[in-house]
C-alpha cells in the first residue's frame, strides 16, 4: 500500500455532486481529493438540465462551455397516449423568470467537463479509483479510507471529512445499513440512445417530451447530433410478464405507445440498452461525525421532472459549504449538516408530491389541462424550472393546485366527480376560471 493520502476533504465519486463540491472546496483553498471509480467519459442518464442549474455553473466558471455541448431547452412538454394530447410548459412562464431556459446534453461530456473544472481548481483527481473500505475515527481524528486503484493497488486516504456522492452505489448509505427504499415508487427504467427520431419544430424545439402511458412514462430528450435519448419508467405491471432481452424489453415498449411509436418509426439504436431498478431511495441518516452525503448517495427521486442533475450539483453546493464549515469547527459543522439533509429532503419532498401522483387520473387530466387561477399554472412551472428550495412567492400556487387535485380526488373516489379523460379541463376547475 503507497503513503496514506491526507486531504482536507475525501470526494468519493466524480459525478455532478462530487466534481460540484470538489471544485468550490479547491476553489476556497482546502485540499481535496477527489476519486472516481470509472474513468471519463461514461455513458450516464439524467441529461436534461433545468434553468436553475445555470446559476451553478456559472458560480463554477464552467456556463459557457456547457453551452457548447448542449442542446437549447426552453421548455417541457407532456404528451397523453390516452388522446394524443400535446401541453407545454413553457420556462419562460414561470413565476421566477430570471432564468428561462437550460440544456439538454450528453452526461457523458456534461460529467466529464465538471470533472476536469474541479481539477482545474486544484483538486486531486483519480480516476478508475473504487473506495472499499471505511474505518472511521474517534473525534478529532482523522478517519482512515481504502481505495483500489486502476493498477489494483491499495491506496490508503486519511481525510479530516468525508462527502459520499458516490451516486447510487450509496457507499456509505449501504455500509451503515440505512438506505430505505420508496414502496410508494416501486419502478424500473430502461432508456437507449436513438438515431433518426422525429424532433420538434417551432415553439417546441429544444423541449424535452414527456408521454404519458397507461402504465407509465417515457422521456425523449434531443441532443446534439442527432441523437435522441429515450426511456420508458414503469411500476411492476408494466413489466410484468415481459420476456426477452433488454433490448426487446424497451423496443416492446416503445411500440405500445402510439405517440412515441409514431416519432420513432424509423428509428435506430445509437448505444447499448440499460436497465435499472429501485428507481427512488433515501438515506435514514445522512450525516454523522466527519461525514455528508450528498446526491443521489443521499437519496434519488424518480427523473420525470429532470431534478436529478439540479439536487446533485445544489448539493455539492450545500456539502462543499458543510465541510468547510467542519474543518474550522467541527460542532457547528454537524449542524449544518444536518440542515443541508433536511434542506435536500425537503427539496424531494416537493417534487415527489406531483411525481408520485402522476399515473392518477385525476392529476394527469389537471396536468393536461393546467389552468393559471392563482397562478397555478405558472407555480408548477416553477417548480418544473427547478425552483425546489420553496419560497413564500410560490407557496399559494402550488398549495391551491393541491386543494384542487384533492378535493377533485375525493369526488372522484365517491362518484360524485366528472370523468377524467385527459383533455380539457375538469368542471369544477374551469368554474373557477
Amino acid at each position: 500500500m503507497q503513503n496514506a493520502l491526507a486531504p482536507d476533504v475525501l470526494v468519493i465519486g466524480g459525478g455532478p455532486a462530487g466534481s460540484t463540491a470538489a471544485a468550490l472546496l479547491a476553489q476556497s483553498g482546502r485540499q481535496v481529493t477527489l476519486v472516481e471509480k470509472e474513468s471519463h467519459p461514461r455513458f450516464h442518464i439524467g441529461e436534461s438540465l433545468l434553468p436553475r442549474n445555470l446559476d451553478i455553473l456559472e458560480r463554477l466558471g464552467v456556463l459557457e462551455a456547457v453551452r457548447g455541448i448542449g442542446v437549447h431547452k426552453p421548455g417541457a412538454e407532456f404528451v397523453s397516449d390516452r388522446t394524443g394530447r400535446s401541453c407545454a410548459f413553457p420556462f419562460a412562464k414561470a413565476l421566477d423568470r430570471q432564468r428561462t431556459h437550460a440544456w439538454q446534453v450528453r452526461r457523458s461530456e456534461f460529467d466529464r467537463l465538471l470533472f476536469a473544472n474541479a481539477a482545474r481548481l486544484g483538486a486531486t483527481t483519480m480516476e478508475r479509483t473504487r473506495v472499499t473500505d471505511i474505518q472511521f475515527a474517534p473525534p478529532g481524528e482523522r478517519a482512515t479510507v481504502t481505495a483500489q486503484g486502476p493498477d489494483g493497488q491499495a491506496i490508503s486516504i486519511r481525510p479530516r471529512y468525508v462527502l459520499d456522492a458516490s451516486g447510487r452505489d450509496t457507499f456509505l448509505a449501504g455500509r451503515l445499513k440505512v438506505k430505505s427504499s420508496n414502496k410508494y415508487n416501486n419502478t424500473a427504467a430502461s432508456y437507449a440512445h436513438f438515431r433518426n427520431v422525429e424532433r420538434r419544430e417551432g415553439e417546441l424545439e429544444g423541449y424535452i417530451s414527456i408521454h404519458l402511458a397507461e402504465d407509465g412514462w417515457f422521456w425523449l430528450i434531443p441532443l446534439p447530433g442527432d441523437v435522441m435519448s429515450v426511456g420508458f419508467v414503469g411500476n411492476q405491471a408494466a413489466w410484468k410478464g415481459r420476456q426477452g432481452s433488454a433490448s426487446d424489453l424497451l423496443l416492446q415498449r416503445i411500440a405500445s405507445s402510439p405517440t412515441v411509436a409514431a416519432r420513432m418509426r424509423g428509428a435506430e439504436i445509437a448505444s447499448e440498452v440499460y436497465a435499472t431498478g429501485n428507481y427512488s431511495y433515501r438515506a435514514r441518516q445522512g450525516n454523522g461525525e466527519g461525514y455528508l452525503m450528498i446526491g443521489d448517495a443521499y437519496g434519488f427521486v424518480d427523473p420525470m421532472f429532470s431534478t436529478g442533475v439540479l439536487m446533485a450539483m445544489t448539493a455539492g453546493e450545500l456539502g462543499a459549504e458543510t465541510a468547510h464549515c467542519w474543518l474550522d469547527d467541527p460542532a457547528r459543522g454537524q449542524r449544518m449538516a444536518e440542515r443541508t439533509n433536511q434542506e435536500l429532503a425537503r427539496a424531494m419532498d416537493r417534487i415527489s408530491w406531483l411525481i408520485y401522483r402522476i399515473n392518477d387520473p385525476v392529476m394527469r387530466s389537471l396536468f393536461m389541462a393546467p389552468k393559471n387561477t392563482l397562478w397555478m399554472r405558472d407555480g408548477i412551472i416553477n417548480m418544473l424550472a427547478g425552483n425546489l428550495r420553496g419560497s413564500w412567492r410560490a407557496a399559494v400556487p402550488i398549495l391551491s393546485f393541491k386543494v384542487v387535485y384533492h378535493t377533485l380526488s375525493a369526488l372522484h373516489r365517491v362518484g360524485l366527480g366528472p370523468a377524467m379523460p385527459e383533455k380539457g379541463p375538469p368542471p369544477a376547475l374551469a368554474a373557477a376560471e
